[in-house]
């Protein structure tokens, strides 16, 4: 599988109740789709996996695979501490019908890089799926290192890796020395490096509100290769990106900018809190300010 374009980690929209709101789930997917979307990942981060029951978590595959309906294809993330959680969890992403899985670093125990190996190889003998790697060393702690890459080698199905780490010096010994892994960008401030260096994809959580932006850069960088047009367009999204990242309410930001195009995605799940009054406004105020700048760019109605 080539991963190509804009891929989406779709948030899980709550009620205040916290129960699922499957009324603005099938709102978020069509305008996805709607807005040009090359991909649609289900149980990311984004879409708070990890607060949810392992029931919540298979319904939400065949729910967003029916809502899908063949239309982008939906990448399924694995993520969980044991591997036999996320072997099971992939085992379920084939049989609803997953084009693809996303497998991370399990969380919290601190794998070797050939534990890393050791937990992904499980996960494709169970599966067979291809493959998006998920490196984001900030909330692992742990690096898939080269060790991890070469073990990991051994499989065809490895074929592409989100890279979440920040730090340009793996983005350009990815994109040297494993050029069979497919670069996506996971580190939304440095997009504009990775197409640079070859990327194709670009796995963005803000593009949940936001997908003219992120397609527009996606366009004029890999599509065109119009790095002056690019390097305009990133300089409009750089505010939206220092906000989502400021004070740990990244959740919490995408979900709201949810809600100002009109789809109520509700709260975040505990411990989780919603965003105030003044982050709201200023969120609101930054995105507003970068859709004008970036249509102007364009060319595109704002």
């Amino acid at each position: 599988m080539q991963f190509e374009g804009i891929y989406t980690p779709l948030v899980t929209p709550y009620h205040d109740d916290f129960s699922v709101n499957e009324e603005a789930l099938a709102q978020t997917v069509e305008q996805l789709i709607a807005a040009g979307v090359h991909g649609i990942i289900v149980a990311g981060s984004t879409g708070e996996y990890y607060a949810q029951t392992e029931e919540e978590r298979l319904w939400m595959m065949k729910r967003c695979f029916e809502l899908i309906a063949g239309r982008v294809p939906m990448i399924v993330g694995t993520g969980a501490i044991r591997t036999e959680d996320s072997v099971r969890f992939a085992e379920a992403a084939k049989a609803v019908g997953a084009d693809a899985l996303l497998v991370a670093t399990p969380p919290y125990a601190y794998p070797t890089g050939r534990e890393i190996a050791l937990h992904a190889l499980a996960i494709d003998r169970a599966a067979n799926l291809p493959v998006m790697l998920y490196n984001y060393p900030g909330r692992m702690s742990v690096n898939m290192d080269e060790e991890t890459l070469d073990r990991l080698g051994r499989s065809p199905n490895f074929c592409a890796i989100k890279e979440s780490s920040g730090d340009v010096n793996r983005l350009h010994m990815l994109a040297r020395d494993y050029p069979h892994i497919a670069l996506s960008c996971g580190m939304d401030d440095q997009a504009l490096e990775f197409f640079a260096w070859g990327a194709r994809s670009w796995v963005c959580a803000g593009s949940n509100f936001a997908p003219e932006a992120h397609i527009a850069l996606y366009q004029a960088c890999a599509v065109e290769g119009d790095f002056t047009k690019g390097r305009a367009i990133m300089s409009a999204m750089l505010p939206l990106m220092s906000v989502l990242e400021q004070g740990g309410k990244f959740v919490q930001c995408i979900k709201y900018g949810l809600t100002l195009r009109g789809i109520d995605a509700g709260p975040p799940r505990r411990p989780l809190q919603p965003l105030n009054k003044d982050d709201k406004r200023q969120l609101a105020e930054v995105i507003r300010t970068m859709n004008t700048t970036i249509s102007r760019i364009t060319g595109d109605a704002a």
